[in-house]
């Protein structure tokens, strides 16, 4: 008998890729302590002073040419022998990628792709208009195939998140919710649990506390590497 695989809707964010040696944005020690965010990560941080964001970028994909996926990504790709899964990511590295994971969201883009400058607040590009750059620098005057400047493939602050509905839709099917790395502090993606059926078990990794109460909710102390390993465990048990 051909039995339909459950799905899993994996949510996770910068602790995942930490143990990686990328470093978060938001804990002590963070990226957003040493760059303001505003300049280097919002709409009009971008208006502002593009090769200042530019470089910001640069200088990501060139630490994440340094780094591999750990065995937190491996053992979230792993759940697909079994799984019907979808990884829906706030982090904008490739590490789930290179991990093995086949179907990933990005919700606020991709640090190894670039795509043309459409100009204040104007979202409306093709995804056949995005371009992977891999490790590759990206300069002023590096203009897109339409002659526009290329900017990072990136939802900054200040501009929608295109893919959201798309994740809503994965989290609202799943019979199996797994949040992983993320304080859920950032929204819209920090409310994506609520679309989960009220009978979907959510499982929570974190070292923290979570600042959400749901009776669904299940909370695993540890940092994501160890609390995967307790999650198999649990779903082997």
């Amino acid at each position: 008998m051909n039995m339909k695989k459950k799905k899993i809707a994996v949510l996770s964010g910068a602790g995942v890729s930490a143990e990686s040696g990328l470093r978060t944005f938001r804990d002590s020690g963070g990226l957003w302590g040493e760059y303001d965010p505003q300049e280097v990560a919002s709409i009009e941080g971008w208006e502002r002073n593009r090769g200042l964001v530019l470089d910001f970028y640069n200088g990501l994909r060139s630490r994440l040419s340094e780094v591999a996926p750990n065995e937190a990504h491996l053992a979230i790709a792993s759940l697909e022998d079994r799984y019907d899964v979808t990884v829906v990511t706030q982090n904008v590295d490739n590490l789930h990628e290179r991990a093995g994971s086949t179907r990933v969201i990005h919700l606020h883009g991709e640090a190894t792709k670039v795509r043309p400058e459409k100009g204040e607040y104007d979202l409306a590009y093709s995804e056949k208009e995005v371009i992977d750059i891999g490790y590759g620098e990206v300069k002023l005057g590096d203009l897109a195939p339409n002659g526009s400047q290329l900017r990072p493939h990136i939802v900054f602050f200040g501009e929608a998140v295109p893919k959201i509905e798309s994740a809503i839709d994965v989290v609202s099917q799943a019979d199996i919710m797994l949040i992983v790395g993320t304080s859920l502090a950032v929204y819209p993606a920090a409310g994506l649990y609520r679309y989960a059926g009220p009978d979907t078990p959510i499982w929570i990794i974190d070292p923290k506390d979570v600042p959400v109460s749901d009776r669904r909710i299940t909370h695993i102390r540890e940092v994501a590497t160890a609390g995967m390993e307790k999650f198999l465990e649990i779903l082997e048990g």
